[in-house]
C-alpha cells in the first residue's frame, strides 16, 4: 500500500504513556457477543463489554483525562495510521457531501495497556474497536505484531482495512443505522441479537471495501498484493474459523461477526464498485 507522503489527520490522540480518567455507566454498543471468540482480538470490545454497550447509554465522565497529544513525528507506525484516517476521512467527506450531508470525523486514539472510553474501559487484549458515546476509534498499535503473529497477516493494506472497519462503524453510527440496529434488537432472542451484529460486523466490512475502492481511484495506493492480504485477514477472523481454532467446534447461532466467507465477500462487495447500495447487509436475502 501507497502512503508515505500522504497527507496525514491532525484527529489522532495519543494517550500512550500518560493515565487518565475513568468513565462510568451504561454505554451503547455494537453487536451482542455470547461467548468469547478470538474475533474479539481482531474487530470488537469483548464479550461482556458489548453487552454492556448494547444495554444502555454512554457513560458520563467521572475524572478528567489527560491532555490529549499527537503521536511524536519519528514513529512510523502512528504516522502510518494517521495517513489511513486521513483518507477515511477525504473519502467518507466526499460520499457524504454528494449525497447531501456532512461527515463528523471520528478521532483515532492511540492507547496501551488501558483507556477510558465511554463506553467503558478499552483493553488492549480486545483489540481495535468503535465507541460510539465519544464517536473515537481505539487501537493499540501492538495489535499490529498480534496480526503477524497470529493470523499471519504482515501488510500495511491489511492493518489498513482494520482501521477502515472501525470508522465503517462511524458511519453506521451517525448515518442512524446503528440506531435502528438497537431499535431491532430490543425484545428480541439472543439468536436474532447476534444476527444483526453479523449484519453490523459484514456491513462495516463492505464500507471498508468502498473507502478502498475511492481511496485507489484518488491516490493509487493499492500495490500488488494488497487486495489478497485484506482477504487473508477477512478469512482468518470469521466466526467459523475462529470458534474452530479456539474451542473446536462451531456453533453457528452465536456467531456475531460472520463467517470467513462473508466476510470475504462483503469486503470484495465493496471494493469491486464502491457503491453504498452494495453494503445492504440487512435487505441481502443471503449473506
Amino acid at each position: 500500500m501507497k502512503w508515505d507522503g500522504n497527507r496525514e489527520s491532525d484527529n489522532v490522540e495519543d494517550r500512550r504513556g500518560s493515565g487518565g480518567g475513568v468513565f462510568g455507566g451504561r454505554s451503547i454498543g455494537i453487536g451482542t457477543i455470547v461467548i468469547a471468540l478470538l474475533g474479539s482480538y481482531f474487530l470488537g470490545i469483548n464479550p461482556a463489554t458489548i453487552i454492556s454497550l448494547l444495554s444502555g447509554g454512554p457513560g458520563q465522565l467521572q475524572s478528567q483525562q489527560a491532555p490529549a497529544q499527537r503521536p511524536p513525528a519519528d514513529d512510523q507506525t502512528a504516522r502510518f495510521v494517521s495517513t489511513v484516517l486521513a483518507d477515511t476521512e477525504d473519502v467518507w467527506g466526499q460520499i457524504f457531501r454528494e449525497n447531501g450531508g456532512t461527515y463528523g470525523r471520528p478521532k483515532l486514539v492511540l492507547f496501551s495497556g488501558q483507556t477510558p472510553t465511554a463506553c467503558g474501559t478499552g483493553d488492549t487484549a480486545a483489540g481495535p474497536f468503535y465507541c460510539p458515546g465519544d464517536q473515537k476509534v481505539y487501537i493499540d498499535l501492538e495489535f499490529f505484531q498480534t496480526m503477524r503473529d497470529r493470523f499471519r497477516v504482515s501488510s500495511n493494506f491489511a492493518q489498513a482495512y482494520v482501521i477502515a472497519h472501525e470508522v465503517g462503524h462511524h458511519v453506521q453510527h451517525i448515518s442512524g443505522i446503528m440506531d435502528k440496529v438497537d431499535q431491532a434488537r430490543r425484545g428480541g432472542t439472543q439468536k436474532q441479537a447476534n444476527a444483526l451484529s453479523v449484519k453490523v460486523e459484514l456491513q462495516a466490512d463492505c464500507f471498508a471495501g468502498v473507502w478502498a475502492y475511492h481511496a485507489n481511484q484518488a491516490r493509487s495506493i493499492l500495490e500488488d498484493g494488497d487486495v489478497e492480504s485484506a482477504l487473508k485477514a477477512a478469512s482468518a477472523i470469521g466466526d467459523d474459523a475462529l470458534q474452530r481454532q479456539s474451542q473446536g467446534v462451531v456453533v453457528p447461532d452465536s456467531f456475531t461477526h460472520g463467517t470467513s466467507a462473508q466476510r470475504v465477500r462483503w469486503f470484495q462487495r465493496g471494493i469491486q464498485r464502491g457503491q453504498l447500495n452494495d453494503c445492504n447487509t440487512f435487505a441481502a436475502q443471503q449473506l
